[in-house]
This record gives C-alpha cells, structure tokens and sequence, in this order.
C-alpha cells in the first residue's frame, strides 16, 4: 500500500468539533507537524474531509 505524508498547515481553534476530532484521530498534535500515513480509503476521506486544515506533501 502506498504511503503520503500530511501537514497540518492551519489550526482547527474555532472549527467544529467533528472537524478537531478528525485532526486528532490523524495524529496531529502541533501546527506544522508532517505525519506519514498508509493511503487507505478511510485515511483519505479523513484528509478530505479537513482539507482546508491540511496538504499533502509529495
């Protein structure tokens, strides 16, 4: 399975709550932070999701 990297690039204060849970259950934990996860179905509808909070790095 393919892998992509992920940062958090704007913060999830004042956003709704479904959208900090998703960020959480990503495995962010500071602003900035890359994480590098497996490219399943349910890891890129969690991106899709909070794609104004996060990008993918190539």
């Amino acid at each position: 399975m393919a892998t992509i990297k992920i940062k958090q690039v704007r913060s999830a204060i004042k956003r709704p709550e479904d959208q900090k849970a998703t960020i959480i259950a990503l495995g962010f934990k500071k602003l900035g932070q890359t994480l590098e996860k497996e490219a399943t179905p349910q890891i890129l509808g969690m991106v899709r999701k909070v794609q104004h909070l996060v990008e993918v790095v190539e």
